[in-house]
This record gives C-alpha cells, structure tokens and sequence, in this order.
C-alpha cells in the first residue's frame, strides 16, 4: 500500500517519467527514468523524500535512500521504509493497529 502511493507520487514529479520497484536478496531497490539526461542527482534524491513524505504523513514511518548507480536515462536507488525499533515488520496476522496500514491512534 506503501509502494504503490510512493511511486505513483514519483510518476506524476514533472522529473520522472517511470518508476518501478525491484526487489534483490529481500532489499527494494528503486528504478527512475528521467525525462532529461541533465537532471542532478541530488535534485532527484530531493524529489524521493518529498514523495516518501507525502506517503509516510500519518504513519509511524521513515524512509532510507542510498544512491546505487546511474545509467545515462535510469538512476537506481536502495529505497526503504522502516517501523521504528520496537516493531520492524508486519507479522502478517492482519493486527486492527498494524503500523504498516493505518495511522497511529
């Protein structure tokens, strides 16, 4: 639920024209084509936390992005969202407060 609103927000950045997620070894990885071969990475990595923001607002969530490589058009990141320390993961059994789906109370 996360990823979807996350990379339609990336998708509708005038930056961006496609973005997927990939996961590798249990790590998501995040792909972008740009629309321009000039775009400045770090204006790229500005526009990831602006979209991971509009997503996270309300969650007890945080974000990660880790530069991985640049390939002319398509930029690839180590993008995560992550529970604070006292639960690290959804344990599946569809709890009424998963920390995944619903803001706190």
């Amino acid at each position: 639920m996360i990823w979807l609103g996350f990379l339609r927000y990336l998708e509708q950045s005038p930056l961006i024209s496609e973005s997927k997620r990939m996961t590798y070894a249990g790590i998501p990885f995040l792909y972008l084509t740009v629309n321009h071969e000039n775009v400045p990475q770090s204006e790229l990595e500005r526009e990831i936390s602006i979209c991971a923001a509009k997503v996270m607002k309300g969650r007890q969530l945080h974000s990660k992005t880790q530069f991985v490589r640049k390939e002319s058009p398509l930029y690839v990141f180590k993008h995560r969202f992550l529970v604070p320390q006292r639960k690290m993961f959804c344990c599946g059994n569809e709890c009424s407060d998963c920390i995944r789906l619903y803001p706190p109370t």
